[in-house]
This record gives C-alpha cells, sequence and structure tokens, in this order.
C-alpha cells in the first residue's frame, strides 16, 4: 500500500523546475491576454471567424465573473493566461454552437430521452460511478476532450487525428507537471469520461467557476439566479453533440445538480437520478484539499482557511438543498446509493442503475462493466492525506453542521 501523500506546501506552493518553467512562460503571456470581456470577444472572433455569440444575457453574467477574477488576492500572471485561455474557449464554443444551430435547424427536433444523471459530492464515488456505467456501450458520455470543445473549428471538421484531443494531451500534460499530486484526488486524461458542468460554464451560469477560484461575488450573483435557462441551454448543447457524434440516451454527472433538483427535474422531466452519499466530513475535507491544491494554478499565496471557510458554507448550502429537494423526484425514477453499499457490491449497483432505466443488463454490459472494475481498482494511484487542522478546521462543528443531511441519508 503506497504512503498518502501530505500536501506541505498549500499556502506557499513550492514546483519542480519544470513546472516553474511552464509557469514563467505563461506568465510572459500575460500581457496579451487580459480579463476583458471585449479583447475576448474579438480574439474568439478571429479565431473561429465567427461573429454570433446567440442570445446576449450573458455578457452581463461575463462581466461579473471576470469582475470576480480580477478581485482575486495574489493572482500571478499564469493564472490570468489560465483564466483567459478557458474563457476563449467557452466563447468559441457559443460561436461554434450558434452557427451549427444555424446551418442544421433539424438539431433542435432531436429528442433526449431519459438522461441518467449522478448528483453527488466528489469523492462520493460519483467518478467512479460515472466511469463503470460508460464503460458498456448502453449510454452516451463525452470524453474530456469533447467536454472542453464540443463542436470543431469550421476549418477542422472531420480531420483525423481530432485536433481537439491533440490540444487537450498538451494540457493533461501541462496540469500533471504543474500539479503532479492531482491525479490522487481527482485523474484527468483526454479521453476519460467528464461532466456537462464544462457545458455550463459555455452559458457563463455554473458552478464550476467557484471550484476554479475563490469568487465570492461569482457565488452570490449565481446563486441568486434561476438556473433554468441555462440547464435549458444544456439540452439544445447536448443535442447538436448527439447529431454530430451519435449516440441515443445520455448519462450526465455533476455535483451542481445536488443543488437544482427542481430545475433538473423541469429540464429533462423524465431523467433517471442517481443520488451518491457519504460521511460529508471526510467528503469535505478530501474536496477542500483538492480545491486548495489546484489554486496554485492561478494564485500564491494561497489562503488556505479562507477557502476551506467558505467551502464549508458551501456545501452546507447544497446538502441543505438536496434534504429540501430531494422527494421532487420519487422512486421510479430515482435512487440513493450510499457508498459503502456501492464499495461492497459494485456490479450490483450497476445493475440496479439498469433496471431503473429500463435497460437490459445484458452480458455483454456485465463484461464489459466487469473488466474496467478489474483495471480501475479503488486508490490504485494512491492517495492524499487530509486532516480538519490542515484547513483550520474542527470535526464536531463540522458533524454539527452537515447533521441534518447524514441523519436524512446515513443514519
Amino acid at each position: 500500500m503506497t504512503d498518502a501523500v501530505r500536501l506541505d506546501d498549500l499556502a506557499l506552493p513550492r514546483f519542480s523546475p519544470e513546472a516553474q518553467q511552464i509557469l514563467d512562460m505563461m506568465a510572459a503571456m500575460a500581457p496579451s491576454a487580459p480579463l476583458d470581456a471585449d479583447s475576448l470577444h474579438a480574439q474568439a472572433s478571429a479565431d473561429t471567424g465567427l461573429h454570433d455569440f446567440g442570445a446576449p444575457d450573458y455578457r452581463e453574467r461575463l462581466d461579473v465573473y471576470l469582475a470576480a477574477l480580477r478581485e482575486i488576492d495574489g493572482l500571478h500572471g499564469a493564472g490570468r493566461v489560465n483564466f483567459y485561455g478557458q474563457l476563449l474557449q467557452l466563447l468559441k464554443n457559443r460561436l461554434l454552437l450558434t452557427d451549427l444551430l444555424k446551418r442544421h435547424p433539424e438539431i433542435d427536433d432531436i429528442e433526449l430521452r431519459s438522461p441518467i444523471v449522478i448528483a453527488g459530492l466528489p469523492r462520493t464515488g460519483t467518478t467512479h460511478l460515472h466511469n463503470l456505467l460508460a464503460a458498456a456501450p448502453t449510454f452516451r458520455t463525452m470524453p474530456y476532450w469533447e467536454s472542453n470543445e464540443p463542436f470543431p473549428l469550421p476549418n477542422e471538421v472531420g480531420a483525423e487525428p481530432d485536433p481537439r484531443r491533440a490540444r487537450m494531451d498538451v494540457a493533461v500534460g501541462v496540469v500533471n507537471i504543474v500539479m503532479p499530486h492531482f491525479p490522487l484526488m481527482h485523474e484527468m486524461t483526454t479521453d476519460h469520461v467528464h461532466e456537462e458542468i464544462q457545458l455550463l460554464a459555455n452559458d457563463i451560469s455554473t458552478m464550476l467557476f467557484e471550484t476554479l477560484a475563490d469568487v465570492p461575488r461569482w457565488r452570490d450573483y449565481y446563486r441568486a439566479h434561476d438556473q433554468t435557462p441555462h440547464y435549458q441551454y444544456l439540452a439544445t448543447q447536448l443535442k447538436a453533440m448527439q447529431y454530430l457524434r451519435g449516440g441515443h440516451r445520455w448519462l450526465l454527472k455533476s455535483p451542481q445538480h445536488l443543488e437544482q433538483v427542481p430545475v433538473l427535474d423541469r429540464v429533462f422531466g423524465d431523467s433517471i437520478v442517481l443520488f451518491t452519499h457519504r460521511d460529508p466530513v471526510p467528503v469535505a475535507l478530501s474536496m477542500i484539499a483538492m480545491i486548495t491544491y489546484s489554486a496554485r494554478m492561478h494564485r500564491s499565496p494561497v489562503p488556505v482557511e479562507q477557502i476551506a471557510q467558505s467551502w464549508i458554507e458551501r456545501l452546507d448550502q447544497m446538502l441543505t438543498a438536496l434534504v429540501r429537494d430531494r422527494d421532487t423526484l420519487g422512486p421510479e425514477r430515482s435512487i440513493d446509493i450510499r457508498f459503502d453499499e456501492f464499495m461492497a457490491d459494485e456490479l450490483g449497483v450497476a445493475e440496479r442503475v439498469y433496471a431503473l432505466a429500463g435497460e437490459p443488463f445484458t452480458d455483454d454490459a456485465r463484461t464489459a462493466i466487469a473488466d474496467y472494475l478489474a483495471g480501475h481498482r479503488r486508490g490504485r494511484l494512491g492517495n492524499v492525506e487530509t486532516s480538519c487542522e490542515m484547513f483550520g478546521l474542527t470535526p464536531d462543528a463540522l458533524r454539527e453542521r452537515f447533521a441534518p443531511y447524514v441523519e436524512r441519508f446515513l443514519s
């Protein structure tokens, strides 16, 4: 058994010479990557040759998020370039989708058949369940590269090998050098099955932005707005992706859905939702470790305890919303999956999901899932050590905070 990795440089990150060289190269690009809406729009149009970004309501959201990014203390040059690149890609995705829908209005007629949706906090088995169910060809999923660039550039349509994969290879390589312990917390590869929260970002309204940086201004703005139109934009994107690369029934996953159950139900009215549950104290510590560790990509020093307190509050809000809204969905469209029960009988849980979804659990599906399990044993990459003390938290206070959720789902 590999010893757990102790992250002793969360507040003041240390980098290998190779990682520092990458960060220095990125920082040198910062003057040409301003966190400015006009500059981002101009560059997105220059890169695609397109000018219609779709409905303009996203611009206010973009301005709020850009202001929140500019308020980050200790934001370094490499961080600015990182955020610029992310936002540029979102705007390009909007341009490409708008153009695709104009050229192929029949996309709107595509049916999204009863998607399977996994809703749970990170570290509750969501990624494992997602990958396990994706192992068989039953459901349509999106690899990481497709979630980031769902719609090809006009001059790259049909190109093989797909340049989008090559770009993701480079991005994953950079992350693995700058954050070598990140795969222990959340393995990221070019082709791994990824979340549609990346697609929600294309409408500039998503909880994803909160995980990328400590942005109180954005968090408060996002929480004050009904997310229904943005889930509708997600549905449009899923139709377009189905049009481009096939598939007949989506398998989706995101922690964001925990506090958006009524919205999910409103937009995807025949969805099957799988709620995953685990003791929220170690889950919170693990998630905070992942977020404070990845903060080195954009700021130094990292205010570890401030971020930890913010996320305890945020997780409490999400779990409180789930307790309130869980019964929006009845047993014919949802199940609760406890982590310990899942780990004790992974194939059995898969079989339960198939039964609820009305999909035959064929020998081929069973074999594909069993093969995946054989090659993805828990903890095979090692793990990261966490404790309340690392983040200025106390176990008793956390247990009291999360008691209503535990009583509802884990007692």
